[in-house]
């Protein structure tokens, strides 16, 4: 059975400064002399390589309403950097679409409930402070499995085309093996060197991940043994390229190079596979099962508004962009599994991929949003651990370096210590 997440107090006397730095932020965020009549300045980052949906949004509120929004294209590594500086120098823009909310300007994002009030938004992937939510999720993001249909094809061998067909994880393995047995092709498996994909197998191994106590004591249950021992299996170097995880080599361009049968990445690749992929034929397909039929997802980034001369004009922004209508657009343009309950989204291509995604979300079992919301709880409290220690330790334990048990009780260590209880 599945524990339920248990918050708690506890918070570092760092993170306590944050906060403070946080409201004293808040209390003169966003004075630029920056006035209605001014472009609002819309921070992100990736949305040329999204098809650039929230530039043509910007386009059409501009021509519906004369507001003019300036989308500021950021490196992913920069954003955070640039927001922090930009707070720092009571600079901040009018709008941003960021990864996590900072502690830093935290206390400097507006009220936006009114705009989630009566609406589909998915509310539980936002950011609360109190009563109050301070930030809306753009679009959901999820782990999924690709095939390279062609050597399936070439092989003869059947893949999941529905719901009632979805493999196990031993169905998946020996169904991939005859493929690439099949086909010569040098690797059945490979996945990317994150921990969101691994809680993928973890939840469907029945793992409830790890959580802490009301003392702040991090544990797991013993499933998350077993889902460790099977991955480890897998890293053989004949079924999974050790690599990925032991060297850093790129599993996308291992998978785009045709000589992979399978790769469990994310709903994000849809896009890139489109136009990048040209020398065989992929596909999206459910994700296995063990105990769980189960994916890992989440809010792939938050939209926030920041207090200052622009905040009315860029609260109406981000209301209108929310309006059913038009959020469909840009989930259509951006190519976005929707944030957004009850939409129907048409998607130009691939289609049915979104289709299997938005299938495996809502199969998922409650524990996935949950341990979703203790991380961003953890976020909006400025607590970090140095590093991914669920990653770090499991390339500990593939590279021989410990056992699985010393590996999650160096897990469980870690965030104990630079973690606790929560707020």
């Amino acid at each position: 059975m599945t524990r339920s997440i248990k918050p708690a107090l506890r918070l570092t006397f760092a993170v306590a400064a944050v906060a403070v730095s946080a409201t004293t932020l808040a209390a003169c965020g966003g004075s630029s002399e920056a006035g209605s009549d001014q472009p609002l300045q819309f921070f992100l980052s990736g949305d040329a390589n999204q098809g650039g949906g929230y530039a043509h949004m910007a386009q059409k509120y501009e021509e519906e309403t004369g507001v003019k929004v300036e989308i500021v294209d950021i490196a992913n590594d920069d954003l955070s950097t640039k927001l922090r500086n930009a707070a720092q120098a009571d600079d901040l823009p009018a709008i941003a679409r960021v990864g996590a909310v900072d502690p830093v300007w935290r206390g400097a994002a507006s009220d936006l409930t009114d705009i989630t009030e009566g609406s589909g938004i998915r509310t539980e992937l936002s950011d609360w402070d109190g009563d109050k939510v301070i930030s809306l999720p753009s679009d959901i993001t999820a782990v999924g499995l690709f095939i390279n249909k062609t050597l399936f094809d070439e092989a003869g061998v059947a893949y999941p085309t529905s719901e009632d067909d979805i493999w196990t994880w031993d169905e998946y393995v020996a169904a991939v093996k005859e493929v690439q047995e099949a086909t010569g092709t040098s690797y059945g498996m490979v996945m990317d060197k994150s921990s969101h994909r691994l809680k993928s197998l973890f939840y469907e191994f029945g793992s409830d991940y790890f959580q802490p106590d009301d003392e702040g004591t991090f544990s797991s249950n013993d499933d998350t043994k077993r889902a460790l021992e099977f991955f480890n299996e897998l890293n053989d170097d004949s079924f999974m390229p050790r690599s990925v995880w032991l060297s850093d080599a790129d599993g996308n361009a291992l998978f785009k190079s045709g000589d992979v049968v399978s790769y469990v990445s994310g709903s994000w690749q849809i896009a890139d596979f489109a136009v990048n992929i040209t020398d065989f034929e992929w596909a999206s397909v459910y994700m296995p099962t063990e105990k769980e039929r189960a994916t890992n997802y989440g809010n792939a980034a938050s939209i926030v508004v920041f207090d200052g001369p622009q905040q009315e004009a860029a609260y109406d922004f981000i209301e209108w962009l929310y309006e059913p209508e038009n959020y469909t657009e840009l989930s259509e343009t951006s190519s976005f599994i929707p944030a957004v309950d009850g939409l129907e989204i048409e998607y130009a291509s691939h289609a049915d991929a979104f289709d299997i995604y938005a299938q495996d979300i809502a199969a998922s079992p409650a524990i996935v949003g949950d341990i979703k919301s203790m991380e961003l709880q953890y976020g909006a409290q400025g607590v970090t651990t140095e590093g991914d220690p669920v990653r770090d330790e499991t390339v500990k334990y593939l590279n021989g370096e410990q056992d699985v048990d010393a590996t999650i009780e160096n897990i469980n260590a870690q965030f104990t210590d630079q973690l606790g209880a929560l707020e």
